[in-house]
């Protein structure tokens, strides 16, 4: 097995699965990878800390050779700087497991119906990503679990721990089962799905609300809940995306209402594109807002709540990258 893209998820499922037995490689990069190399892979949980010695981590996929299972846990806009080395990892029967936040490049690949075949531009300009991989080897996962990379090397798993898997076709193949079976091994749960996409759609009605709200204020998920404006705010972007999703043949098995309480239920948790703005690195927002405002224009919906949040975030992100900085708030002193 390779995890591709071993940061906070990845190095969350790499030190589970290690321990489960299975054998394990690694990609990562700088001062990560070289914690790695020196002293394992630790992941510490409430109950527990665990250290993986035995994986064997490298910064070049070109290293490896072929897998039973990868998992691409790289953030979307990661994907297409290392398409052209993923064939180094792919044997004849080899699994691709995608982990991305959001709306995936293979979303209309099996799909049918008058949106079949669509290159996501968004998430894949000129369809590099839908050209370079072969549906037929993807599986599609979802990530529900928050976890954080509290120092190179070293990954604090927050909460959760469920991974539902499906095929593009919503088959319920052999293959899916065994992608099942090995997630589970390593103590996650991985339900196999016969619609994986009104799964990634119910994973991005919160990512889409509450990543953009949060890089924006600073505020964790229990504050913009909790706070009157943001959660009707919140309530808007959802029903916004929702109709975009119906739309397009996806269905939300969990109300909007038991969406936000969940989400406030995390607690004091800063979301990934808060840290990402803390930390002043690309902010996943194509992948997350981007994408449904394209799909939107796809579909003929108007968004006009998704489109202004959008605006905001992508100039935030563009500020972040032309001035190299990051913004975190520092306390008043004197």
């Amino acid at each position: 097995v390779c995890v591709v893209g071993a940061g906070a998820i990845g190095g969350y499922m790499a030190v589970r699965l290690a321990h489960a037995g299975h054998d394990l490689s690694a990609i990562a990069r700088g001062p990560h990878l070289a914690a790695i190399r020196a002293n394992g892979l630790r992941l510490t949980e409430a109950e527990q800390e665990l250290v993986a010695t035995e994986i064997t981590a490298t910064d070049r996929i070109t290293d490896l050779g072929p897998q039973d299972v990868v998992l691409l846990a790289l953030k979307a806009h990661q994907i297409a700087a290392v398409v052209d080395d993923l064939p180094a990892l792919l044997g004849p029967g080899t699994v691709l497991v995608t982990l991305q936040n959001g709306i995936p490049w293979w979303y209309f690949q099996k799909l049918g119906g008058e949106f079949a075949d669509r290159v996501v531009e968004t998430v894949d300009p000129g369809g590099v990503l839908f050209n370079a991989v072969d549906p037929d080897r993807v599986v599609g996962c979802i990530a529900y679990p928050a976890a954080t990379l509290a120092e190179p090397g070293v990954v604090r798993h927050i909460e959760g721990n469920r991974f539902p898997v499906g095929e593009l076709d919503g088959s319920m193949s052999d293959r899916v089962k065994m992608v099942s079976g090995l997630l589970e091994e390593g103590g996650f749960k991985a339900r196999v799905l016969d619609d994986i996409r009104s799964e990634i759609w119910l994973k991005l009605w919160g990512n889409l609300t509450f990543n953009p709200i949060s890089a924006l204020t600073h505020a964790t998920l229990v504050d913009i809940c909790q706070f009157p404006m943001t959660r009707t705010l919140a309530a808007t972007m959802m029903t916004e995306a929702q109709s975009v999703a119906e739309r397009l043949g996806a269905s939300f098995r969990v109300p909007m209402e038991r969406r936000i309480a969940g989400a406030e239920n995390v607690g004091k948790h800063k979301t990934s594109m808060l840290q990402d703005v803390e930390a002043g690195k690309p902010l996943e927002i194509d992948g997350m807002l981007g994408v449904v405002v394209e799909l939107a224009e796809i579909t003929g919906v108007e968004v006009p709540t998704l489109r202004a949040l959008y605006a905001c975030t992508s100039l935030l992100n563009r500020t972040i990258q032309a001035e190299g900085i990051r913004i975190r708030g520092a306390p008043l002193t004197g």
